[in-house]
């Protein structure tokens, strides 16, 4: 019965978030069409696997994986990305939002005494984080907007391993509530993408056969 509660309300949170990010407009508005012109475009590709924090320990919750694609577009030190998320899982029951959502993150980066630090504006939530100079390993945490104050969660952290010699990006998205310097977990999902860059090809890559 527990278990069941504690889903119950990690459906019902999901949901909150979800109306949240979509109650307004995903992405900032401009009279400029997006390229890749004038930035560094990377094409990030992968999944996430849902765990819930039970009993003290975090258990596999499968019907809430997902599959997700992010463009991600570097302008120097400002970063603008969009992110599609899928949940395909047949035991998907839909009451954590849609199966298809769309979430905008923009990033700023400033050296600030000798350290890497950002500041965060999404559709789910400001915030902060840091990272080293060449965006190997980030961690960005923000507090959650648009949800209700008995939700099990109040703050995202997001810590990012960019892997570029091996075109992977490994990260944790956690979600948690934080009641002073006190952390309570609630969920985490651990993503992989793969790095997708522009290319050429000698010839069709496909065939009909």
């Amino acid at each position: 019965m527990r278990r069941l509660t504690v889903l119950m309300t990690f459906i019902a949170a999901l949901a909150l978030s979800s109306c949240s990010s979509t109650g307004q407009s995903i992405i900032p508005e401009s009279k400029t069409l997006l390229s890749t012109t004038d930035n560094y475009s990377i094409v990030w590709v992968g999944g996430g696997q849902a765990y819930t924090y039970v009993n003290g320990q975090y258990e596999r919750s499968e019907s809430n994986d997902y599959s997700f694609e992010v463009v991600q577009r570097r302008y120097g030190n400002a970063w603008k990305s969009v992110k599609n998320m899928h949940r395909i899982h047949p035991d998907y029951d839909g009451k954590s939002g849609p199966r298809e959502q769309t979430m905008f993150f923009g990033l700023n980066f400033q050296e600030v005494d000798g350290n890497i630090v950002s500041t965060l504006k999404s559709t789910l939530g400001s915030g902060a984080g840091t990272s080293d100079k060449e965006f190997r390993e980030q961690t960005l945490q923000f507090a959650a907007e648009g949800i209700s104050l008995y939700a099990p969660y109040n703050t995202f952290r997001i810590t990012q391993h960019y892997k570029y010699e091996e075109g992977l990006l490994m990260e944790t998205v956690e979600l948690f509530k934080l009641k002073g310097s006190l952390e309570i977990p609630f969920i985490k999902i651990e993503e992989t993408a793969q790095i997708f860059r522009p290319v050429t090809h000698e010839s069709a890559p496909t065939r009909f056969n």
